[in-house]
């Protein structure tokens, strides 16, 4: 008697649905091991710090930073009373962000080789910063962006101080001795700024000084004895590995 192979049912035989279901499942499943490991792009480094600094990561932990501690595109970052951070991003560029600074790098992409994908994008939602640009602000400063609340600021290849004043800003020295006003108050050093907002716009160049109450009054050019700069103590200011300063330091001045 001829053995006959034996046929597989109906149910044993895998249909092509199922197949593609198994396939989607196993995807989906390899995603889910795989997505705690998944780490944004490294855009920056701590350089110098003077207290206590924090980031709360694109993946909701949080974490104490150090000198040499990386930054994260999706970072928070938040400096404490009294504290100064000095960060240098990747294509050069550094920020120093003063005491009460909550910064969140919303978008980080820089490869030298490639042009066409810089982009970065910047929210300070309350203190202050002084900015200089690096490559990308020089080969595509419209990638270049700082947001706030009040108004958006647009580089033209700089050097910029930035304050947000929101019923914070007591101890910010001025001119005439009382507090700052509220609202978002800008001072350029070198190169260029377009403040923007729902107002209207206005260009700020070396020398100048800018500043807008809201979203919706249109930002204004300010007389220099009107104007905030934005100073940082100079042990932060200072860069003695490569003599680049960011602001006039000012070690008395006071903390907000």
């Amino acid at each position: 008697m001829t053995n006959q192979p034996k046929r597989k049912s109906p149910s044993a035989v895998p249909s092509t649905a199922a197949v593609m279901m198994r396939t989607l499942l196993s995807s989906l499943a390899l995603g889910l091991c795989l997505a705690p490991g998944v780490q944004a792009g490294t855009a920056g480094q701590i350089t110098h710090l003077s207290g206590t600094l924090s980031a709360k990561r694109a993946d909701g932990t949080s974490k104490l930073l150090a000198v040499k501690s990386e930054i994260l595109e999706g970072d928070m970052l938040s400096t404490e009373t009294e504290t100064y951070a000095r960060i240098k991003f990747a294509d050069g560029g550094e920020v120093v962000m003063r005491p009460g600074t909550q910064l969140k790098i919303e978008n980080y992409s820089y490869n030298a080789a490639k042009p066409e994908s810089d982009n970065i994008v910047m929210s300070m939602f309350k203190g202050g910063l002084r900015a200089v640009t690096g490559l990308i602000g020089k080969r595509n400063r419209e990638k270049v962006t700082f947001a706030t609340e009040t108004a958006t600021i647009g580089i033209r290849g700089t050097h910029f101080g930035a304050l947000l004043c929101q019923n914070d800003c007591g101890g910010v020295p001025t001119t005439g001795g009382k507090p700052p006003p509220n609202g978002l108050h800008v001072d350029v050093t070198s190169g260029a700024v377009v403040m923007t907002n729902k107002g209207g716009a206005v260009q700020l160049n070396a020398g100048q000084f800018g500043f807008a109450s809201n979203a919706n009054t249109p930002p204004q050019q300010v007389p220099p004895q009107q104007g905030i700069q934005v100073t940082m103590p100079s042990s932060i200011a200072q860069n003695k590995g490569t003599g680049k300063g960011i602001g006039k330091g000012d070690d008395a001045e006071c903390k907000m």
